[in-house]
């Protein structure tokens, strides 16, 4: 929802804690067109403007949710999985099919995620863009934020596991698409019933060696 138009008399306040929404990311890039075309496709951003130096996209009502910035200057960090700096950014579909029918389009555009998990809040898709980020697609396991709250709250499963499961996408997307339930699907996965059959990038330095 966009910003209320200045009301006449002060609202202002300076005591409260207040809790503004997440508007946006900004991106620094040397691949502009990669970066709005995969955007466009794994995400379904929409260019609202595009110059030289820069890019704004979205893929709702407001006015970007993305900025890619394209600077000279800029160079690629080949080594940025060993640097401090955001591990992620993460989308949210509304149902377990959201999630796996896009993967199953990305596939056909020979877009794979680089780790799967089960996380026991939530299902999660870990992709890469153009520049290497990590990009989180994910679902509510229990389609309420108050219910996966409570789980992460107060389940001991979690607590013993925060990290979760990981989990075999096409496992899922055959039972889904067969008509199991997916809740069912979820405590199945939870459980370790599907784990993975490709390599896990979890996008961590490797732990050093035992000494």
């Amino acid at each position: 929802m966009g910003a209320n138009p200045q009301a006449a008399v002060s609202t202002l306040d300076d005591e409260t804690v207040l809790t503004p929404a997440l508007h946006h990311i900004n991106l620094k890039t040397t691949r502009m067109d990669e970066i709005i075309d995969w955007y466009g496709l794994v995400a379904g951003m929409t260019l609202n403007f595009r110059g030289q130096a820069g890019a704004f996209l979205t893929n709702d009502s407001a006015n970007h949710r993305i900025a890619v910035t394209a600077v000279p200057g800029l160079e690629v960090d080949e080594n940025k999985v060993c640097h401090d700096g955001m591990h992620h950014v993460a989308f949210e579909y509304e149902s377990l099919d959201g999630l796996l029918g896009t993967y199953a389009r990305l596939k056909r555009h020979d877009i794979l995620p680089h780790a799967c998990v089960d996380h026991g809040l939530t299902m999660s898709f870990y992709y890469l863009d153009p520049d290497g980020n990590s990009v989180e697609m994910q679902s509510d396991n229990y389609g309420d934020w108050a219910k996966s709250t409570a789980f992460m709250r107060d389940d001991p499963r979690f607590a013993g596991n925060p990290i979760g499961e990981f989990v075999d996408p096409e496992a899922l997307l055959e039972l889904r698409r067969n008509g199991v339930d997916p809740d069912e699907l979820h405590e199945r996965a939870y459980g370790g019933e599907f784990p993975p059959s490709t390599p896990i990038d979890l996008r961590f330095p490797a732990p050093p060696p035992a000494a």
